[in-house]
């Protein structure tokens, strides 16, 4: 990398780790199911203009069972299990519970598709959980059914992604800008026959409206491509590393913004959820260093 692309990662997730505190901004007032319709419709009317301007098809006919799968496992149920999760979790905490996919993408592909474990992976997820177990227990959230029925949810989104991933190892090849595009848009259409039972909020505050568009098109919308233009200049293991970032800028922004308490559970939480997903992707920190290194030198 250089300084530039460096600036672009760390970017990015800023923009991914502040995602969990316009869910905590908007879904008190709006509920998470119209936060959810809010953030899709967004996001994919951006990536709409965009696919345009770009001439980049879609070629539904072709993909959309792809993309309705996809949809499914990747956005709809893990964005809806966020949104619900955030009326009662923390954003620092569910910053950090988001960075356990790969743990759970690691366990599923074992399961799934009989891959080979190692000492080293089962030591990271060993640390994972017991980076789950320390935000639970030590944040008292153990004897807090509401939040630990959240927790649960948040694992869950976690496990959907680690799914999807290792459907999107298998599946049919598509285009990744198109499959981001496809995806979301079979997510909003998946979401909407669930909207008229969804309660309609009383009223609509700006702050609350503002804080769901602002994670539509900003956090979704922008961030993919932003993502997706990391992976086609550094490549996607240096774009990966994005997902180590995520869970500091989520506890700063939570702590600055929100007032959110960052306590010995919190950093104790992160600090083994991170050291085991590392673990398990085989991801070491001094990538992040040589690409500072590269950064300063360019």
């Amino acid at each position: 990398m250089n300084a530039a692309q460096l600036a672009q990662l760390i970017a990015l997730a800023a923009i991914w780790g502040s995602s969990f505190m316009f869910m905590r901004i908007a879904v008190p007032q709006l509920g998470p199911s119209w936060l959810l319709e809010i953030r899709l419709v967004a996001a994919s009317l951006i990536l709409l203009l965009i696919s345009r301007a770009l001439r980049r098809p879609l070629n539904v006919r072709k993909h959309w069972r792809h993309y309705l799968t996809l949809g499914a496992l990747n956005t709809t149920l893990p964005f809806w299990a966020f949104a619900y999760a955030a009326q009662t979790l923390p954003a620092s905490m569910l910053a950090i519970l988001n960075s356990t996919a790969p743990l759970w993408g690691f366990l599923i592909g074992f399961l799934w598709r009989g891959k080979p474990i190692t000492p080293r992976a089962v030591a990271g997820l060993v640390l994972g959980m017991a980076g789950v177990a320390s935000l639970v227990g030590l944040g008292g959230l153990a004897v807090q059914p509401e939040a630990l029925w959240a927790v649960v949810l948040t694992a869950s989104a976690a496990i959907c992604y680690g799914i999807a991933s290792s459907y999107a190892e298998y599946a049919e090849k598509v285009e990744t800008y198109a499959n981001a595009h496809g995806s979301l848009w079979a997510a909003t259409l998946l979401v909407l026959p669930f909207m008229p039972f969804a309660p309609v909020p009383e009223v609509w505050p700006p702050g609350a409206v503002a804080a769901a568009l602002v994670l539509g098109v900003l956090c979704t919308g922008v961030a993919y491509l932003l993502y997706f233009h990391l992976i086609a200049t550094v490549g996607a293991p240096s774009a990966l590393t994005v997902g180590y970032l995520i869970p500091l800028w989520g506890v700063l922004w939570g702590w600055l913004f929100l007032d959110e308490a960052v306590g010995l559970h919190t950093l104790l939480g992160a600090g083994l959820v991170l050291s085991g997903t590392m673990l398990v992707t085989n991801f070491r920190p001094s990538t992040l260093v040589r690409a500072l290194r590269r950064s300063r030198e360019s």
